[in-house]
């Protein structure tokens, strides 16, 4: 097919039929309807992207709902099992407040009784103090009369002997009544001692029994203390039920979240394979869409190299134009030895570090970088239409780029995407149809991907690359639809 053909008032096609006015509006709908198939198709893949997207986040939503309830299981594990512990230590504290406090009312009893012995005993010894004392003073007024005797025995017996032998019985007397005088004073001194040492140990006693009633008294408020203590015991009882009460009141809730948890998952569950079987449709619809493109656009080269005048008849042409300049650039530069072939057909790409996304180098970008630009750039002007246009190798790797379109990466990976698409590799349907064709042309429809989830819709018009009887990839020209 001669596609210049279109510049004569009624082109011819392949067959020889001399095309009519209404040739072009068949091209024109044909090309439209490439644009519907390409938009349809490319809602189709957002789709099946968001539901696989959709999965993966229920699926990370039922994995989040796994691990609630496995915690609010662990959480009703240790709640149950601080509601037995809280049981059991109100069980032990309310025994232990019982006896304990029975003991100390037994003991407080027993403190007060002694303490009221030891009350007494102070006052039975105070009594015999005083007694001893009384004693005392009567044995001194005995002493005292013992002594008096002694003297009038004395003077009875100096009488006595004046009177010679008339006084031998008053001296017998005498020394009778001086001897028992001697012998009461001996016993009342022996009995003042006594009640001495006996003073002296009852002093001692008290001082011991004063002791003993500070003593029990101390004992006394001790057991008072004690008593509070157990009123605190009771107390802490209490709390400690409340504490179980609380735990109860707890416990319910969770587990109530603990059945709704496995409510919610099983829902998940049942949302995440009705997802699955939408995105397996989808999926479907895509490959359908994608056959449908593929028909769509095989009519629409069909029609092209029928003769009819299409909207993208020109671009075309401009497309074929550019491969074959770059097939003579390319057989030029093996003749002179610029370019060995092995190069040329260089697939090691090596990457580039610190470019996000990815850009790669060959052993022949730097030869496309020097030379490329005169053929694309000026192709640029061609037709107002054209948005791009640059050579890729079979694989979708775009050396070198339009200058627009090779600007230095930055830091936002959005901006480079749409900014810095030099030395990168297209391998998606569109770019690898591209670079693998090996018909006359290819005419395609895509949504271009900017970044960011922005998309341009696009038409693509290529014509392969050979040099030296091998496909080296094709030359393509991205235009608006």
């Amino acid at each position: 097919m001669n596609i210049s053909s279109r510049t004569s008032p009624q082109p011819e096609g392949h067959d020889g039929r001399r095309r009519t006015a209404g040739d072009s509006n068949i091209g024109k709908r044909v090309s439209d309807i490439g644009l519907e198939i390409a938009e349809i198709t490319g809602v189709v893949d957002d789709l099946v992207k968001l539901g696989t997207e959709q999965i993966a986040r229920l699926r990370a939503v039922v994995a989040a709902a796994r691990v609630t309830e496995g915690s609010n299981a662990e959480l009703e594990a240790s709640m149950n099992e601080a509601g037995e512990t809280a049981q059991t230590a109100r069980a032990v504290l309310s025994e232990s407040a019982k006896i304990i406090a029975e003991t100390l009312s037994r003991t407080t009893h027993k403190m007060e009784s002694l303490a009221n012995g030891v009350f007494s005993t102070t006052s039975s010894i105070d009594r015999v103090r005083e007694t001893i004392e009384k004693v005392q003073k009567n044995s001194a007024a005995i002493q005292a009369i013992a002594f008096e005797t002694r003297l009038i025995a004395l003077n009875a017996g100096v009488e006595a002997a004046r009177a010679g032998a008339a006084g031998h019985g008053f001296a017998v007397i005498s020394n009778a009544i001086r001897s028992l005088s001697d012998q009461v004073a001996t016993i009342s001194n022996q009995n003042h001692e006594n009640l001495g040492e006996l003073g002296a140990l009852l002093q001692g006693l008290t001082d011991r029994t004063h002791d003993n009633v500070a003593t029990a008294r101390s004992a006394i408020a001790d057991s008072s203390n004690a008593a509070g203590t157990t009123q605190r015991l009771q107390s802490l009882v209490s709390s400690v039920e409340d504490l179980t009460a609380r735990i109860d009141a707890m416990t319910r809730p969770v587990r109530q979240n603990i059945e709704s948890g496995l409510s919610v998952r099983d829902n998940l569950k049942g949302l995440v394979q009705i997802v699955k079987e939408s995105e397996v449709n989808l999926a479907r619809a895509r490959d359908r869409t994608q056959n449908i493109l593929g028909i769509g656009e095989d009519f629409m080269a069909y029609v092209t190299e029928s003769g009819i005048e299409t909207p993208d008849t020109a671009v075309v042409e401009l497309a074929m134009e550019g491969a074959q300049a770059v097939c003579d650039l390319f057989e030029r530069a093996l003749k002179s030895g610029e370019i060995g072939l092995s190069d040329l057909f260089d697939e090691t790409y090596r990457p580039i570090p610190g470019t996000d996304p990815q850009q790669v180098l060959t052993r022949f970008t730097e030869f496309t970088d020097r030379h490329l630009p005169a053929i694309q750039e000026p192709m640029l002007k061609r037709n107002p239409r054209i948005v791009f246009c640059a050579a890729i190798d079979r694989n979708g790797y775009l050396p070198t780029h339009n200058k627009i379109y090779s600007q230095p990466q930055g830091d936002d990976p959005v901006w480079n995407a749409a900014n810095c698409r030099n030395r990168r590799i297209f391998d998606d349907r569109t770019g690898l149809s591209a670079g693998r064709n090996t018909r006359k042309f290819l005419l395609q429809t895509y949504r271009r991907d900017m970044g960011n989830r922005q998309f341009v819709l696009m038409k693509d018009a290529s014509a392969p690359v050979k040099v030296a009887g091998r496909h080296w990839g094709g030359f393509r020209i991205g235009f608006k639809a």
